[in-house]
């Protein structure tokens, strides 16, 4: 079977514009997050966010291009740094030996949430009036021009495809790179994860479910993924891109390699829109395919990306399946939650975190657990609080849970 690694990096998170800006903040001990400030918040329970510093033209984007949905401009800038970073040329791939596969979980809401408000005057109307749309307004009622606007810059003709699984759409859509690359399908897949989810709408939603922090005197701390006092999570934007590439076509062209896709794999728990089965079981049998893909032992890990999204349920769902899955080596592997920096954006931050992961084997560095102020009894596990450490790392494991019951998880070995 052919082997998926991954040969260029892109990011752009909240007070990051590149990997290294990235990197330098998830090991810095401090968070990304404060009060909203896309939008008057004041009506909403949780009123926090981590918010990016996105300005499209230190990218290069045209004013045309900034008519593009925020989720997209993201999505765009970030294709720019993973192609650079890869060194690829395109233009010499066949374009059907190239393919698209990108994650998004809400679409492009907040540009479909602003055109509403132009046509329907704020919500006064209730018929809308098109004529004062923009021409783009489709294009945001369909999150697949996403993947439409990379794939027509990349010149792909091959298997191009938004993955909306929710919370794990990011390592979803790149477990679906590396089943393309598996099976022959392709060369070279460009993959990862974009969201900007800032929107009314959207925070209108996660009050309903309860699920966001209520600790807005405290926004800058708020995200607190296994502590004892954590009271939910907190809403982030963002995109990640990735190259993955099969191993003899990048070895032939000189590639740097980060490192390979040992395995992926994806359960659905059938129990609950947004509760968890409390032994973790679903995510512990997509941990296990995963290894089991590899051929990796579970004492191979030396680093495992939590999900950690700071609810109550999750981080103890999550420690649960971890202990299920690794046995005792549960016990000795460092695990943290890169939400606690840069909150959760959806369906970007599986990809955001696979990032994390290729980082973290590159410099044998373990990005910390922020905002960890007290421990919890149920969640008992080398959570790494507060302060990045130094760690052999040279296999990673990385693992997503969404609402729906999607449970994905993903291992990355050294070449």
């Amino acid at each position: 079977m052919k082997q998926a690694v991954i040969t260029g990096l892109g990011v752009v998170a909240p007070q990051s514009n590149s990997v290294d800006e990235y990197w330098s903040l998830l090991t810095s001990g401090r968070s990304a997050t404060g009060l909203v400030t896309a939008f008057d918040a004041r009506q909403f329970d949780s009123r926090i966010a981590a918010e990016c510093r996105f300005d499209p033209n230190a990218f290069g984007l045209t004013p045309r291009e900034q008519t593009l949905d925020r989720a997209t401009q993201f999505a765009v800038a970030a294709l720019g740094q993973a192609l650079e970073d890869s060194g690829i040329a395109m233009e010499d791939v066949p374009s059907e030996r190239i393919s698209v596969q990108l994650g998004c979980a809400v679409g492009l809401t907040t540009s479909l949430e602003k055109e509403y408000a132009v046509m329907s005057d704020s919500g006064s109307r209730w018929e809308v009036e098109q004529r004062f749309a923009t021409p783009r307004l489709y294009d945001h009622f369909v999150p697949s021009s996403l993947v439409s606007e990379v794939a027509v810059r990349v010149g792909a003709s091959g298997a191009c495809a938004m993955v909306s699984t929710g919370c794990t759409s990011g390592i979803d859509a790149i477990g679906h790179a590396v089943d393309l690359i598996r099976t022959g399908a392709a060369d070279v897949v460009v993959s990862g994860g974009a969201e900007a989810p800032i929107s009314p709408i959207t925070y209108a939603c996660f009050d309903a479910i309860h699920a966001t922090s209520t600790r807005n005197d405290q926004a800058d701390s708020a995200c607190r993924p296994f502590s004892g006092d954590r009271d939910g999570l907190v809403l982030g934007e963002g995109a990640a891109v990735l190259i993955v590439e099969e191993y003899e076509h990048a070895r032939a062209r000189g590639a740097t390699i980060y490192a390979k896709i040992g395995g992926y794999a994806s359960r659905c728990n059938a129990h609950h829109m947004t509760g968890l089965t409390p032994d973790g079981s679903e995510m512990a049998a997509a941990i296990t395919a995963a290894l089991s893909q590899s051929t990796l032992a579970a004492e191979s890990i030396g680093y495992v990306n939590a999900h950690g999204s700071g609810t109550k349920m999750n981080d103890i769902h999550e420690t649960g399946a971890v202990k299920h899955a690794l046995g005792d080596h549960a016990y000795q592997v460092p695990m943290s939650s890169i939400k606690s920096v840069i909150g959760h954006s959806l369906g970007a931050i599986g990809a955001l975190e696979t990032v994390a992961c290729l980082l973290a084997m590159r410099h044998n560095v373990v990005p910390p657990t922020v905002n960890y102020t007290e421990p919890d009894p149920s969640c008992d596990l080398d959570y790494v609080p507060n302060v990045a450490r130094e760690a052999n790392v040279t296999a990673a494991l990385t693992v997503g849970s969404g609402f729906g019951g999607f449970q994905s998880a993903m291992t990355m070995e050294a070449v």
